[in-house]
């Protein structure tokens, strides 16, 4: 029985090793299979990790990328130059329009007779200039003939002057025969009744002699007056009639302008104007869109541009053609500021609160026509940008 007893418990430890056998090679080969995947995983790493540092030192450190960056244009804002009532529109939100296509039509009503009353004042500014040649012509014969009114008058002077003198030499022979008995007293009182008549005709002569004189000078200078407003000039450059010219092409200019038309190639956007609208000068009734000229302006982070050059090429992918279709463009510029230093209200950091943001600074990237004209792009659209920092 003892023999029997002993027996069992050394079955029973055996049973138990050859139990726990399998769950220690269980646990080997899970730490055998666990380390080989940690190697795996540490290769994996290492692999990856000089992958990325061969990628960063051979292209990574060459090139800078941003996301924030949007399809810009140059638009051109349409605006009436007159105001009138609009009559047709001819154009719609949309629709393409070509330079110098009619988009909407004024009421030439007022602006033609406008130019009516232009014709008017210059027809009539040619008529004042025509007058005030033939005018110099008559001035002219009125010097001559006051001239002839002059040598009339010292004529008559001279005349007076030897009455005088004859008056004179009478009375001066009829006071010496007095004391004689020869001359009466009446004879004497006649002759300085003579002498005084020819001295005062001798003052009437000299005084149409001055008035004849005054009269020349005052048609003289009439002359000169005149001949000042048309010397030089001829019936075309006349300073009046220049006036009037001037008026009359404004008058044409604001004919025309009752017809606008489109200053650029482009799409029609944000139209604002009816039929039957009365507009105002310098109001905007349309926006058209360039979309052979259109840009990017990418907004980097201001580490990113130590190295950015005007010149630098660049790959642009749009995300409404995706990876599959890539523009290639150059800088052309950098905006004057970041866009907190533009905004409507700029940030203030002189507080006390302050923190360090990275700002962002606006780079213009211009892209090629052609491939613009194979994928047309749309003002506000989101686009990856690329530069190359190796290129030149």
């Amino acid at each position: 029985m003892l023999r029997m007893a002993d027996a069992t418990p050394e079955f029973s430890a055996s049973e138990a090793s050859d139990a726990t056998a399998p769950d220690d090679t269980k646990k080997a080969d899970r730490a055998a299979v666990r380390k080989l995947w940690l190697t795996r995983l540490a290769l994996a790493v290492v692999v990856l990790g000089l992958l990325w540092a061969a990628w960063y030192l051979l292209i990574g450190r060459n090139h800078v990328s941003t996301d924030n960056a949007y399809v810009n244009a140059e638009m051109a804002q349409v605006t009436p130059l007159i105001s009138a009532q609009v009559t047709q529109v001819l154009v719609s939100d949309t629709q393409a329009v070509k330079r110098g296509d009619v988009l909407v039509r004024l009421d030439p009503t007022n602006a033609r007779i406008a130019l009516a009353q232009a014709q008017a004042d210059l027809a009539e500014a040619r008529r004042r200039f025509r007058q005030s040649s033939a005018t110099s012509s008559a001035l002219a014969a009125q010097v001559d003939a006051r001239g002839a009114d002059i040598v009339q008058a010292r004529a008559q002077l001279a005349t007076a002057q030897a009455n005088v003198e004859k008056a004179r030499i009478d009375l001066q022979r009829r006071e010496a025969l007095v004391g004689d008995g020869a001359v009466s007293g009446d004879e004497v009182t006649s002759a300085r009744t003579a002498y005084a008549a020819a001295r005062a005709a001798l003052e009437l002569a000299q005084a149409g002699v001055n008035t004849a004189q005054a009269t020349r000078s005052a048609a003289s200078g009439q002359l000169a007056a005149n001949d000042a407003l048309v010397s030089g000039s001829s019936v075309d450059t006349d300073p009046g009639v220049m006036v009037a010219q001037a008026k009359l092409d404004a008058a044409k200019l604001d004919l025309d302008r009752t017809v606008i038309r489109a200053p650029i190639d482009g799409v029609i956007t944000k139209r604002q104007v009816q039929v039957g609208q009365r507009v105002a000068q310098g109001s905007p009734i349309m926006t058209i869109v360039p979309l052979a000229q259109v840009y990017v302006d990418a907004n980097f982070k201001e580490r990113q541009l130590r190295q950015v050059k005007v010149g630098m090429p660049a790959t642009v992918v749009a995300d409404i053609y995706g990876g599959d279709v890539v523009y290639h463009g150059k800088v052309v510029g950098f905006s004057g500021g970041t866009g907190s230093s533009l905004s409507l209200i700029p940030a203030q950091n002189a507080t006390g609160n302050w923190i360090k943001v990275v700002q962002r600074l606006p780079v213009r990237i211009a892209l090629d026509p052609k491939e613009l004209a194979a994928h047309p792009l749309r003002v506000g659209l989101s686009t990856e940008v690329d530069i190359d920092l190796s290129g030149h």
